[in-house]
């Protein structure tokens, strides 16, 4: 494949056909150039040079440093300790924002271990990609050619001098979600608690960052107050945002600014609302008609009850995982569909894990193409590029063989069914925060099975094989401007 000369100056605009230029002029060369001179090959010149190394790095950092504090004696009460199994286990299930407790979060962590809990969720749901390009940023003030197209195409933005701008307002958008949670949750929360204030702040703060994050922690043992609208909608209004990915609400609020109707969305954007808008459908309809019957979900309800109750089935497991008490009483088929849906996932490049929406639905349209003899994948009428396909293909195949060894390797280690072992599994890789008691306190060998699960479902299959691989010359990547963000 000859290497394209990437150029975005005005002469060039009408040839280039609808395709994104990442740079302008000769930045490309210059870039390129800068990439190969001889420099003192140090740590940090070597990690900044392999941009999926230094976000593992990142990652790491933060779980040795959580897994430290959670061991301390102030993150416990008095008398109690926190052995390094499940302090590591939980360091990486609130980094990854997976939510797996195997502890009480209310009676085993302190506040202060709780206030552990909330930053390491907030700094993993932000993004690993953002931060380690904010670290990179700040240790060389220019990103280097390959860091700078990785988080271009995590953010899902079009151009890469856009990257420093979406990394500002990938931060403010996400605290202002957060704070808007927060102010509604209040008020809900006072009543609950009888009119304590100072616990009702810590608590609107701790499901704010919690559900936008899609973590499933909780402060006290009531879970998420399904049957109080002041608490329950907030907390899944957030979770669903958090859900949909930075690419798609940086793009709504873009078009929306424009005063843009819905056709002039991204491609990006439209796969994954009406992918997301299937899924929760699909998933109310599930519950309605499989559980309707289920004393341990619906006991003595009215419909408007069971109607509350399965909306947050259908909504909470794909990746938040509040409310667990239900979760080991639904019966074998609802868990192998739980396990399907965690296993898809949220959007891209959101809080959630999985494959993705948009790498399950270019997976159908593939099939849809292969079956009706086409050559090209389409969707809205716009084409895919062959590289997403490919990719989308490439994802689907390596997490499923993920999931299927780790299922195995739990049935070996703990003894748990098939159907367990695989909800679990699939849990553990999507950031769902569920458990029918497979990972337990007493079983370090399930929890490291499942703590490697949230590791490549929090950094992504994509993430981890750029940080291992050769790398490429940027002059040797070109994407469409109608690409769709996957892994």
């Amino acid at each position: 494949m000859a290497n394209p000369v990437f150029d975005e100056s005005s002469s060039n605009r009408e040839s280039s056909r609808g395709f994104a230029w990442w740079f302008s002029g000769n930045s490309f060369a210059k870039a390129a150039d800068e990439d190969r001179r001889t420099h003192g090959r140090g740590l940090v010149q070597h990690m900044v040079s392999r941009p999926g190394q230094l976000t593992i790095l990142y990652f790491l950092v933060l779980v040795v440093v959580s897994t430290t504090l959670l061991m301390i004696p102030p993150s416990t009460p008095r008398g109690e300790t926190t052995t390094f199994s499940t302090a590591l286990f939980t360091a990486v299930s609130a980094l990854s924002t997976c939510g797996i407790s195997i502890v009480n979060s209310t009676t085993h962590w302190t506040l202060f271990g709780q206030a552990v809990l909330l930053v390491s969720v907030q700094l993993g749901g932000i993004g690993v990609m953002t931060f380690a390009s904010l670290i990179t940023l700040a240790i060389n003030r220019h990103m280097k050619a390959a860091q700078r197209l990785l988080t271009a195409t995590e953010l899902g933005t079009t151009k890469l001098s856009e990257i420093r701008g979406v990394l500002s307002v990938v931060l403010t958008v996400s605290l202002m979600i957060e704070a808007i949670t927060f102010v509604a949750l209040f008020p809900g929360l006072l009543n609950v608690n009888s009119g304590d204030w100072r616990k009702s702040l810590w608590e609107s703060l701790f499901f704010a960052v919690m559900s936008y994050n899609n973590a499933g922690f909780t402060p006290d043992n009531a879970g998420l107050h399904v049957n109080s609208w002041g608490v329950g909608l907030p907390i899944m209004m957030s979770a669903f945002c958090g859900t949909l990915g930075f690419p798609v609400i940086l793009n709504l609020i873009r078009c929306g600014r424009s005063h843009l109707p819905p056709r002039k969305w991204s491609l990006h954007t439209k796969i994954t609302l009406m992918g997301t808008f299937l899924i929760v459908a699909l998933s109310l309809t599930w519950f309605l008609l499989v559980e309707w019957d289920n004393p341990f979900l619906f006991k003595d309800a009215d419909v408007n009850t069971r109607m509350r109750y399965a909306m947050v089935a259908a909504v909470m497991p794909r990746s938040s995982g509040f409310d667990l008490t239900w979760v080991p009483q639904v019966s074998e088929p609802t868990k192998v569909f739980m396990s399907a849906i965690m296993f898809i996932g949220g959007g891209s490049t959101s809080t959630a894990g999985g494959i993705r929406v948009t790498t399950f639905a270019i997976i159908l349209l593939v099939c849809r193409a292969s079956f009706t003899g086409r050559r090209d994948v389409n969707a809205f009428r716009r084409r895919i590029h062959t590289r997403v396909a490919m990719t989308a293909v490439s994802i689907t195949t390596t997490c499923l063989m993920l999931v299927f060894v780790c299922s195995l390797a739990l049935m070996l280690v703990s003894g748990a069914s098939l159907t367990d072992a695989l909800f679990d599994s699939c849990s553990a890789f999507g950031l769902g925060g569920y458990t029918v008691g497979v990972a337990r306190e007493d079983n370090p060998a399930a929890l490291a099975i499942l703590a490697t699960a949230m590791v490549v479902g929090r950094l992504g299959p994509m993430t981890i094989a750029y940080s291992i691989s050769r790398p490429r010359s940027p002059e040797a990547i070109r994407y469409p401007s109608e690409t769709v963000v996957v892994g």
